[in-house]
């Protein structure tokens, strides 16, 4: 694994906008400099054996998890993970039922030269998906032709909608996002999934989660023409559903409605199930020992909010290494992880996303960073596997 430099396509700007780029924060290099979100100028390079490594590490990561929720389920600890308790048998049917589920994001600390660790798990929103899929796929054959890439992400999924076809009440699907996410990100995150669920021959809809609606005469959820919904995609956190009178809806309509990810997502989007993977785990080489509400024998650490998002509200504490961000995210507790920091690659750490669809590893995404903490500012940069 190195980080190499390359001159950007003369237009890559207007490139990247045309294959649905329009949003992005600017980033900072290591001198605080700005950068454009999508950076192309530098790229990472990987060996195909550290490529199947991480293959192995991911699928292996994804099957701990299923085996973590199977062991939060029978031993009912939900409290743990700061969910309402109305929703802790609804989460356990869901789980129970086996609904389907799509896809998800590993987020891995990885340098080439040991283990890939598990940082965190993207397992019910994930972003960066148009980036890892289709942006970096057509930067590789336009710049390194010959080259391969991490990347069975767009076939992969189309694949996974395949089968869900047999699973799913209807071939019709509704995709939403919600409107108040102001950067076009999640819009355009849902609309690249709804190409991939049309190209698996779902009949397709997409709507803002707000626009759906409730019938209480039928006690389920109609679309803008009052037809009733069998199977929802949404790009929106269980925990934020689940906060309000809208989330014990979408819990009463299971499974009569199909909701993906599913339900039982919300404890793997939770950060209290790296604690618990630790628990089922102990000393396994690619976790990091974490605790819930407490450091243990931790001294330096980084704290992060069970169901905190982009970077928010954590804090990193360790020696000569200080940092935090603001937020609105903490009051359903804490998890403290052993502070294993990002490695440096021309004074900028990045963080690897690792993209699971139902149960194979599909691709890479990265991002990377200045800072300890890879927040809403991080840049994405591309990555290429030299054909030998």
């Amino acid at each position: 694994m190195k980080r190499a430099r390359h001159q950007p396509r003369p237009t890559w700007q207007t490139i990247v906008e045309s294959q649905g780029l329009v949003y992005g924060t600017p980033a900072r290099d290591a001198r605080g400099r700005a950068r454009p979100y999508w950076d192309e100028s530098v790229h990472y390079v990987f060996d195909m054996d550290e490529i199947l490594a991480l293959e192995a590490d991911v699928e292996l990561l994804h099957s701990m998890c299923l085996n973590a929720v199977e062991q939060v389920v029978l031993m009912e600890r939900f409290a743990d993970f700061g969910l309402p308790e109305w929703s802790w048998q609804a989460i356990a049917e869901s789980w129970r039922r086996s609904d389907p589920h799509v896809y998800g994001r590993f987020d891995l600390r990885y340098d080439g030269r040991r283990p890939a660790v598990l940082l965190e798990y993207n397992a019910d929103t994930p972003t960066t998906l148009l980036e890892a899929a289709i942006l970096q796929w057509y930067w590789l054959k336009d710049v390194f032709p010959a080259d391969d890439q991490w990347n069975s992400l767009h076939e992969q999924l189309v694949d996974r909608w395949k089968q869900l076809r047999d699973l799913l009440p209807s071939n019709e699907l509704h995709l939403s996002w919600s409107g108040v996410e102001a950067t076009g990100e999640d819009q355009i995150t849902t609309t690249y999934m709804q190409e991939t669920a049309a190209e698996a021959g779902f009949a397709t809809v997409g709507l803002m989660i707000e626009d759906l609606g409730w019938d209480s005469a039928l006690e389920r959820f109609v679309d803008l023409e009052e037809a009733p919904i069998d199977a929802v995609f949404k790009l929106y956190p269980w925990e934020w559903v689940l906060d309000d009178e809208f989330g014990k809806h979408v819990v009463s309509s299971l499974p009569q409605t199909a909701w993906i990810e599913p339900l039982w997502k919300t404890l793997l989007s939770n950060k209290a199930i790296l604690a618990v993977l630790w628990e089922m785990y102990p000393g396994h080489p690619n976790l990091l020992p974490a605790y819930i509400d407490d450091p243990h024998e931790l001294t330096e650490y980084v704290r992060k909010p069970k169901l905190g998002r982009e970077g928010a509200n954590i804090t990193v504490v360790g020696a000569g290494m200080q940092a935090a961000t603001g937020g609105v995210y903490g009051e359903e507790g804490y998890v403290y992880q052993l502070l294993d920091p990002l490695p440096e690659f021309d004074d900028m750490r990045p963080a690897l996303g690792a993209w699971i669809v139902g149960d194979s590893a599909a691709g890479l995404g990265i991002r990377e960073t200045a800072g300890l903490i890879t927040d809403d500012g991080a840049a994405f940069v591309p990555h290429r596997i030299p054909r030998k």
